[in-house]
């Protein structure tokens, strides 16, 4: 397969490393599914679209196979991993447990910059949704989560946390049919900073688990006990 692609990251720095770029904009279309489950990657391909060493090339795709967008196979080479509902809905379930286990353990010690960074995380995410990026939403979306996550101090667990992060966007983007309101997207943490900022952990806990149990149509069968 011969590999086109267009789209830059928009938060990749002004000239960022080769290795970064290329990473960056290959997750981006296997996000938006201009690469789709199972095409193949060739690290000679890739080498002279990107204009860099197959070196170079070979550690974006790690990093994505770290992330679960591509399967390496040996002779069989590389391929845009699979995104399916069953997955989808397993990561959902491991994310609940994730999370709102580390908001407990988040809320007995936060950090003094906890809200504050939670709030220009928000802030990031609607200028992001204003003007139409679901992509750069998705993206501050996961390091709002894991901003909460980070001051449970279980780091093993964040690569998990991300994972699932990773494919529960790409699972929405992919299947989603008609244009979403990002911006009513976005405003949904506004209600688990306000938890979080009162303190009181059953509050934020409820809250975190009500946002992931309401995020697809697929939530109700998934976490029956979640009210809409």
């Amino acid at each position: 397969m011969t590999y086109f692609s267009t789209a830059p990251n928009a938060r990749s720095p002004a000239k960022p490393a080769k290795s970064a770029a290329t990473f960056n904009a290959l997750k981006r279309d296997i996000m938006l599914g201009v690469l789709p489950a199972g095409a193949a990657l060739t690290e000679l391909d890739l080498a002279a679209h990107f204009a860099c060493s197959q070196g170079t090339v070979r550690e974006a795709l790690l990093q994505l196979q770290e992330e679960g967008l591509v399967r390496r196979q040996g002779h069989r080479g590389t391929q845009v991993s699979e995104c399916t509902e069953a997955e989808a809905v397993e990561m959902f379930r491991v994310r609940l447990q994730v999370e709102c286990s580390g908001i407990v353990r988040t809320l007995q010690a936060p950090s003094r910059t906890l809200v504050g960074d939670l709030k220009a995380l928000f802030a990031e995410m609607l200028d992001a949704a204003k003007v139409g990026d679901e992509l750069e939403l998705a993206s501050f979306d996961r390091d709002f989560h894991r901003r909460i996550f980070q001051d449970a101090q279980l780091p093993a667990l964040d690569p998990i946390l991300h994972r699932c992060l990773v494919h529960n966007h790409r699972f929405k983007i992919s299947r989603s049919i008609t244009p979403r309101d990002l911006v009513a997207t976005a405003q949904r943490h506004g209600s688990i900073i306000e938890a979080i900022e009162s303190g009181d952990v059953a509050r934020a806990s409820a809250a975190l688990r009500h946002h992931i149990a309401t995020i697809v149509d697929l939530g109700p069968d998934v976490f029956p006990d979640a009210t809409q």
